[in-house]
C-alpha cells in the first residue's frame, strides 16, 4: 500500500548526530540511571516517543537524546525540551502521524500518549486511547517498524480479596470490575496483546508497573501528597511502589534489541499502606469505607479532589504483581530503595 504525498509538518527542532549536539544545560542534566542505550548503526535509529510531554515522556527524552534521535509526538507544547529533540505538537490520532513514522527511520516507538484524566468523557477516552493507538499500530506495521514498547499498568489486574498475592502476567485484566472508567486502558492493553501475537515480526513490550511514584500527577502520588491521606477503618493492605525513574529505566531495557514479552514491574518491595505512610512522617484519617466512599464521591462531584472513588478499592485489597520475568528476561531490577521512592513524591525536580 502506498500513500498520497503529504506535507509534513515543521517540527520544533531537528535531530542531528552525537557529535554535532550541544551539551545540555545544568538544569536539563538527567539523573544518573543504572542502563544506557547505545546508539545502532544502520538506517533506523530513531525513536519515537507518543506523549513526549508528559512526566515520563519528558524523563524519558532526557535519558535517551544523547545517544540516539528522539521524536516526539504530543499536541502540548513542550518549553524545556533538549535543543536536539525534535517535537510534532499536534494530536497522535491526526494523519501526520503516519508522516512521521514514514519519513523518520523509526527503530522504536513508545507509546505513552494515553489519556488518564478520568474527568474527561468516556467519548473522548475511547476515541484518544483505543482509536488513537489503533491507527499507531497501523503505522507501526505499515511501515515496518521494528520495536514498540507500551506502558501499560499492573493497576488493570485490580484489587480484590480473592487476588493471590502476586499477580504473574497471565493473570485476567479484571480492574474495569469495579472501575469501569479505566476500561478503555484495558483495551489498549489487550490491543497491544494480540498485536504481539498477530505481528511476530515486530518486538513489542508490554509494561505493567505497580504504582508509580514521583513528581507524576497519578492518583497514587496525589494520595501520598496529602497531608492527612484517608484509609479505610479495618484494612491495611499490603502495596508496592515503584519511582519513576526506575519505570525510565525498564524502558530502556525494553528498547534492547530481542526483548519481547509482557512484563510486569514491581519496585523495592512490598509495605504495608501504615507503614509507607509512616516513613513520609503522615498520620492518616481512618474511616469506614461507606462513609469514605460518599465523602469521596460529594468531593469529586464538586471537583474538591483529583483522587477518584474508585481508587478506593487499591486501599482496602491486594493488588502485588510478580515480577519474577522482568527481572530474568528483561534484566530489569529496580535502583531506588522503598525510602527514596516514597520521598519521590515530594520530590521538587
Amino acid at each position: 500500500m502506498t500513500d498520497p504525498p503529504t506535507k509534513r509538518s515543521r517540527p520544533a527542532a531537528r535531530a542531528s548526530n552525537n557529535a554535532s549536539r550541544p551539551p545540555l544545560a545544568a538544569t536539563e542534566a538527567p539523573e544518573e540511571s543504572a542502563v544506557v542505550v547505545t546508539s545502532q548503526s544502520g538506517e533506523r535509529d530513531c525513536v519515537v516517543i507518543t506523549g513526549i510531554c508528559g512526566r515520563m515522556g519528558r524523563l524519558l527524552a532526557r535519558q535517551l537524546h544523547r545517544t540516539v534521535p528522539v521524536v516526539g509526538i504530543d499536541r502540548r507544547a513542550f518549553p524545556d525540551r533538549p535543543r536536539d529533540v525534535v517535537h510534532y505538537q499536534f494530536d497522535l490520532r491526526r494523519k501526520k502521524t503516519r508522516d512521521v513514522l514514514r519519513q523518520s527511520n523509526v527503530r522504536a516507538v513508545v507509546h505513552l500518549g494515553v489519556m488518564h484524566n478520568l474527568r474527561q468523557s468516556d467519548r473522548d477516552h475511547h476515541t484518544w486511547n483505543v482509536v488513537g493507538f489503533q491507527k499507531l499500530l497501523e503505522y507501526v506495521t505499515q511501515y515496518s517498524v521494528p520495536k514498540l514498547v507500551v506502558l501499560s499498568s499492573g493497576m488493570l489486574y485490580g484489587p480484590s480479596p480473592e487476588n493471590p498475592h502476586f499477580l504473574t502476567e497471565d493473570a485476567p485484566l479484571l480492574g474495569a470490575q469495579d472501575f469501569v472508567q479505566i476500561r478503555d486502558l484495558i483495551e489498549v492493553d489487550m490491543l497491544a496483546q494480540s498485536f504481539f501475537w498477530k505481528n511476530p515480526g515486530v518486538e513489542t513490550v508490554i509494561l505493567r508497573p505497580c504504582h508509580i511514584l514521583g513528581r507524576v500527577r497519578n492518583a497514587p502520588s496525589n494520595y501520598l501528597r496529602l497531608p492527612r491521606p484517608v484509609t479505610l477503618l479495618g484494612f491495611d493492605p499490603m502495596m508496592q511502589v515503584i519511582h519513576e525513574r526506575d519505570v525510565v529505566d525498564a524502558i530502556i531495557l525494553a528498547l534492547q534489541a530481542g526483548k519481547r514479552g509482557i512484563f510486569n514491574l514491581r519496585g523495592p518491595g512490598e509495605v504495608p499502606l501504615s507503614r509507607a505512610l509512616r516513613l513520609l512522617g503522615k498520620s492518616s484519617l481512618p474511616v469506614p469505607f461507606t462513609l469514605a466512599k460518599s465523602l469521596m464521591g460529594r468531593l469529586w462531584r464538586f471537583r474538591m479532589t483529583d483522587y477518584p472513588v474508585a481508587e478506593l478499592q487499591y486501599l482496602r485489597y491486594l493488588c502485588m504483581v510478580d515480577d519474577t520475568r522482568a527481572r530474568t528476561e528483561l534484566g530489569f531490577p529496580p535502583q531506588r530503595d522503598l525510602q527514596k521512592t516514597l520521598e519521590a513524591v515530594l520530590s521538587a525536580r
